[in-house]
């Protein structure tokens, strides 16, 4: 850092604008703290919508799982036939404005560091911040998990991630293997099987769908899987990745026509396609990998929060190794109804925190 470097302090520094980054802001801006001068939000995204605005046209509103309001504020009206990228980018620009969280942006947090007298340094594109107390709510999205297959780089097709996933009508007429077995994997096979010469589904794990209601109790239940990991220092999984699938009408239908007829794992890549140990072969011209997304927080290494188990260990949302920092949307909280309990959660430990000591490691 140069030590001519003008750097602004404040109580608290939100990293992210996406639900969780606004409910904690909301939060904050509720129990006292006034935005600029006690806290900034910074958000490395173009405009509000958090990693909403980057999801495909075909996802409509009326598809969207789980969508839930942020407080204070209720998502009305939404026609369902509209791009959800479209919906929410507007709701979270008028929730924005409504209650003057003054989001700044774009701004790229390179990195989270010790600072003098017990405070953390937030270093960015847009200057460093000296702050008591980080809330980190960067998510997943920026960070797609592609694994590693032999002879991955001899594909002559084209290979692409959920996060760069197009809409379906890219794929007419062409072979596409869909690898993964959550919500994703069985969306993108939905929508593509109709335009496409062939699908196939691959999945390390056979999928599981969840009959009935995806009820209160299955919630707690599933949350709960999820917060022991975090818990014990591991990598969090997905809280979809204990609940199951849900087995909708449209799930049913891809079962009864076997779009949804998964296959294990293949083995490794080939120039024209996939093939497994038994010789099997499935030629393609796409390979589409819904693998999922790992937690968003390599600006937080020099911190050294993480466990041998590869994970932060977590306590509500405050980080075991430092208790300056809190950790929304990860996790447990890695949810939209999650997200808002857990920006709640944060705000209060801060200010309890604040309230009893400085706010050191």
């Amino acid at each position: 850092m140069n030590d001519i470097e003008v750097v602004e302090e404040v109580d608290v520094v939100v990293i992210g604008a996406g639900q969780a980054g606004l409910s904690s802001a909301y939060h904050l801006r509720r129990t006292g703290f006034e935005p600029d001068r006690d806290f900034v939000v910074l958000d490395h995204s173009p405009g509000p919508g958090g990693a909403w605005q980057f999801r495909w046209p075909s996802l409509t509103y009326g598809k969207v799982h789980g969508m839930h309001s942020l407080p204070g504020m209720e998502l009305t009206d939404a026609a369902p036939e509209r791009p959800s990228s479209e919906v929410i980018a507007e709701y979270f620009d008028r929730y924005e404005r409504t209650f003057d969280l003054r989001v700044r942006r774009p701004v790229d947090v390179r990195a989270v560091r010790e600072g003098p007298g017990g405070r953390l340094l937030v270093e960015t594109s847009a200057g460093t911040w000296a702050t008591r107390a980080l809330i980190n709510a960067t998510g997943t999205w920026d960070r797609p998990f592609w694994p590693r297959y032999p002879g991955q780089e001899t594909f002559r097709g084209r290979q692409l991630h959920t996060a760069q996933y197009p809409g379906p009508e890219e794929f007419a007429g062409q072979r596409v293997v869909v690898v993964g077995g959550g919500a994703s994997g069985t969306q993108h096979l939905l929508e593509i099987a109709p335009y496409a010469a062939a699908t196939t589904w691959v999945t390390r794990r056979p999928p599981v769908f969840r009959e009935g209601p995806f009820t209160e109790d299955v919630g707690r239940a599933a949350v709960a899987l999820v917060e022991e990991r975090v818990r014990q220092g591991l990598p969090p999984k997905s809280v979809v990745s204990v609940t199951g699938l849900p087995l909708n009408d449209a799930v049913r239908q891809g079962l009864a026509d076997g779009v949804l007829d998964r296959r294990p794992m293949f083995d490794q890549v080939t120039p024209d396609g996939v093939q497994w140990r038994d010789g099997q072969r499935v030629e393609a011209d796409v390979i589409l990998w819904a693998t999922g997304f790992r937690a968003a927080i390599d600006h937080l290494a020099p911190l050294r929060l993480r466990e041998p188990g590869g994970g932060i260990r977590v306590e509500g949302t405050r980080a075991i190794a430092d208790p300056r920092v809190h950790l929304v949307g990860y996790g447990p909280s890695a949810s939209t109804i999650g997200a808002n309990r857990a920006g709640r959660a944060a705000v209060r430990d801060i200010r309890r925190l604040s309230a009893e000591e400085p706010l050191a490691a």
